[in-house]
């Protein structure tokens, strides 16, 4: 299986080398390795390993524990081949090829460019934000959708049913955290209301890492992207339901 290893790490030469002969060691295969960030004398790296089945992912925990310096962030299954940014331009062009489709294309393909479970487009409620730190209920009048919760518009395949989204507020790219274990990275469109939703859940005894700025800022600009491609289909994927008229025989 695939298994995404992150690690924070020493910057300074040999330290990437030592983590790489561990993981080796263990009994992983190395089949990609990014960079997120270089900061301060420390570096954060994601490791894309194919990892036997049949082994304890604690005999590469132990060992990545045992370097002086290194932290292991996070370890979870990667779905499918790992997959660079250069694939970002790729599905865009596939977004802009069938703007019919471009929103669910988006939400598929989003959680296997960045190692995430699922996906979902959603429209926020205008008012959520506000009711967010109410205490209770607001009053409302009959033109006013408030009280609603986020409405799913499209989810990718692997996304659980029934959906529950965490509170989306403010709506701007970020990462955060939901009531439970799990990890989302956020990213509103700009029309309509609608925001991408990104997760990542822990599996077993496998904790999965937060999203790292550097993957929000790719979320974020794959979201901007496609806003301005897909541009007044948006804002119908976000229109709520108008109900059919149904013409009494006279």
């Amino acid at each position: 299986m695939l298994l995404r290893v992150r690690v924070t790490l020493p910057d300074r030469p040999g330290a990437l080398g030592q983590v790489a002969r561990t993981l080796g060691v263990a009994g992983a295969d190395i089949v990609q390795v990014v960079v997120l960030e270089r900061l301060g004398g420390r570096a954060v790296d994601d490791f894309t390993v194919v990892w036997p089945g049949a082994a304890r992912v604690e005999r590469l925990l132990a060992g990545l524990a045992a370097i002086p310096g290194v932290q292991v962030d996070g370890v979870w299954k990667a779905i499918g081949a790992p997959i660079s940014g250069g694939h970002d331009a790729e599905l865009l062009a596939q977004v802009a090829a069938n703007p019919a489709d471009g929103l669910a294309t988006l939400v598929d393909a989003v959680p296997g460019l960045l190692a995430a479970d699922w996906a979902a487009a959603a429209v926020v409620p205008p008012d959520w934000a506000a009711r967010a730190g109410s205490p209770r209920p607001l009053p409302h009048g009959p033109d006013l959708q408030l009280g609603k919760e986020p409405t799913t518009v499209y989810a990718s395949w692997r996304a659980p049913a029934p959906l529950r989204l965490p509170e989306i507020t403010p709506l701007r790219a970020r990462p955060m955290s939901g009531p439970d274990t799990t990890k989302y990275a956020v990213a509103p469109f700009g029309r309509a209301g609608l925001v991408l939703v990104l997760a990542r859940s822990d599996d077993e005894d496998l904790p999965a890492a937060a999203f790292h700025v550097t993957e929000v800022d790719r979320v974020a600009q794959l979201v901007r992207a496609a806003a301005v491609i897909l541009g007044d289909r948006l804002d119908q994927a976000g229109a709520p339901p108008v109900a059919s008229s149904v013409i009494e025989p006279s």
